[in-house]
């Protein structure tokens, strides 16, 4: 059986996950092929990561969630991000982490504890610290409902407008011809919307990602 080579998005997350901050931006050379664990092993020991942590970082590679967030005319509804730890993340570091989401999305939101498992929400956006086999997976996610209403709304009044005007081409349309310019309008606004919405979330996302994935230590809570 051939060994498992990982392709540049795989090794860029890898070492992500097993570097230090100091070494979170080490990059493999592109060689327009895969690598197996053991050279990105040899690759971690040039620069001082240890094998064993690039062995784990590439097993939480292979646990992680991999759901692509669903779109709406091609712009996205959802969007979702993960962080791994090797360790449990003790209470004083959630207690942090909940500050820090407060400060970002400038919103209390709800705190809930449900055995092992940890969440903050605020309306659909939630982010939960659920147990792994060495550790615990900080999961982030959120779907905008509101602009995903609006852009059906105005879908569903613009296909009913038009068809009113191809059933009967030669009655009056000046109704149906508002109807259809309100929904086409409302189509536009609401995927306007969403794209901007995404853009920011996902930018928020890899922020947080950034500070807390790899970490071995939570960083102090913004605010």
């Amino acid at each position: 059986m051939s060994e498992r080579e990982y392709d540049d998005e795989e090794v860029a997350a890898i070492f992500q996950r097993a570097a230090s901050p100091e070494h979170a931006s080490v990059a493999a050379p592109g060689q327009g092929k895969g690598l197996t664990l053991a050279a990105l092993q040899e690759i971690g020991r040039e620069v001082g990561i240890a094998p064993e942590s690039i062995a784990s970082a590439a097993i939480s590679l292979e646990q992680a969630p991999r759901a692509k967030p669903a779109t709406v005319l091609g712009v996205r509804i959802g969007v979702v991000d993960a962080a791994e730890f090797d360790r449990p993340i003790s209470d004083p570091e959630w207690e942090r982490l909940v500050s820090d989401l407060r400060t970002t999305f400038d919103a209390a939101g709800v705190v809930r504890y449900d055995g092992p498992f940890r969440q903050w929400s605020n309306g659909n956006l939630k982010v939960l610290a659920e147990p792994t086999a060495t550790g615990h997976r900080l999961r982030f996610q959120t779907v905008n409902s509101a602009a995903q209403g609006m852009i059906a709304a105005g879908l569903g009044a613009f296909i009913a407008a038009s068809g009113a005007l191809l059933a009967a081409p030669n009655a009056p349309g000046a109704g149906a011809a508002f109807l259809a310019l309100g929904g086409a309008a409302a189509l536009g606004v609401g995927w306007w919307r969403l794209k901007g919405w995404a853009t920011q979330r996902q930018a928020q996302f890899a922020a947080l990602v950034g500070r807390y994935r790899g970490a071995r230590i939570l960083p102090p809570g913004v605010g």
